[in-house]
């Protein structure tokens, strides 16, 4: 009876054990990241390495793209397949551009804010209003020209808030991290803006960024992943994805809610396709997203995960420690282990052992 008692005890202990393997591989962290998927490669020797992208509101499945340094006042329009459908110039004579925007208007930012040797007096950004056409044209543009309070700065990435439009650039590194500045709320084509920062960025070498549309959190690209960065007065990355193929210079909210597209460098460059890094349960490894995250809901989504894992290994347990009880109480001791020990206690007393009863058969 010990040795039955033994075995359903251990059982018990297997089953708690086990209660942690069965979980979803969300909750004990054996998730993994969904790899990027490529969408199509640029083939124009015109854009070698496109350093800022777009998804067009006006033309369903085009992209808007910007060149890397060197490349004249000008951006293209690309169809789903990566060919260039139209090229629209503007006048202005630019210096390194370097990131592509789009506010809730309509209007492109064509970002002039590169500068690797960090000697410019100021960066410059060209607003145009979104063509309604795909033929090759020459467009007119506002010009803002903005300063930093701390001297000059390498940057390649400009972020634009979709509620408000508010800017901010974000400067790159290689010594360290690079930091955020928000220009004024309206700035001005008479003389310089005065741009303002407001926190170190995150780790990384950041080369572009957008916002989600809830304006809540933006993603930005390194040269080596993508990082899910809360924002607000002191943003802070809280998920990152895994190693994306090749360095790149570019990414863009992507055609699908909680995606986003980016571009890698080279000859025929590919631009992929990947889900928003999101903030995955305690303990548990980033997962991405199959929807667009809300940041209120974030947390809400994570106990949630948690509960149900909880609850999960509780259930189990619980079914272990019953069987365990179930068993101790249907199976008492025996009647022979009970005559054995009356007959132990018979022998100390010096009492004759009694005579089994036996039943009478008629």
């Amino acid at each position: 009876m010990r040795q039955l008692r033994t075995v359903v005890a251990l059982v018990g202990a297997t089953l708690c054990t086990l209660a942690g393997l069965a979980l979803p591989a969300s909750a004990t962290g054996t998730a993994e990241p969904a790899a990027p998927k490529k969408l199509f490669s640029i083939k124009d020797d015109r854009i070698k390495r496109p350093t800022g992208l777009v998804r067009s509101s006006k033309h369903q499945g085009t992209y808007w793209a910007v060149s890397s340094s060197g490349d004249t006042g000008r951006f293209f329009a690309l169809d789903a397949t990566g060919k260039v459908e139209a090229v629209f110039r503007f006048g202005a004579k630019v210096e390194d551009v370097e990131a592509l925007g789009m506010d809730r208007n309509g209007t492109l930012y064509i970002a002039d804010i590169g500068d690797s040797k960090e000697t410019r007096q100021q960066i410059e950004i060209y607003t145009i209003p979104e063509p309604d056409s795909l033929q090759d044209a020459n467009v007119k543009y506002h010009q803002y020209d903005f300063k930093y309070p701390d001297g000059a700065h390498d940057a390649e990435t400009l972020l634009i808030d979709p509620e408000t439009s508010q800017l901010y650039v974000v400067t790159k590194s290689s010594k360290g991290a690079g930091a955020i500045y928000s220009a004024p709320p309206a700035p001005t084509r008479q003389g310089t803006n005065d741009l303002t920062k407001l926190a170190p960025a995150p780790n990384g070498v950041i080369t572009d960024g957008t916002f989600l549309p809830d304006g809540q959190q933006a993603v930005l690209r390194t040269t080596t992943d993508l990082a899910t960065v809360a924002w607000g007065d002191n943003p802070n990355a809280i998920a990152r994805s895994a190693t994306l193929p090749g360095e790149g210079d570019s990414i863009a909210l992507g055609g699908t809610d909680g995606t986003v597209v980016f571009g890698s460098d080279g000859t025929s460059p590919g631009i992929y396709e990947l889900a928003v890094p999101v903030k995955a349960a305690t303990g548990t490894k980033t997962t991405t997203a199959t929807g667009t995250p809300k940041p209120a809901s974030t947390s809400d989504s994570t106990n949630s995960d948690s509960g149900k894992s909880h609850n999960l290994r509780w259930i189990i347990i619980g079914a272990a420690l019953f069987a365990l009880v179930i068993t101790v109480f249907t199976f008492p001791p025996g009647r022979r282990e009970r005559a054995d020990r009356q007959a132990e206690n018979d022998r100390l007393t010096g009492r004759a052992p009694r005579t089994p009863h036996r039943r009478q058969h008629s």
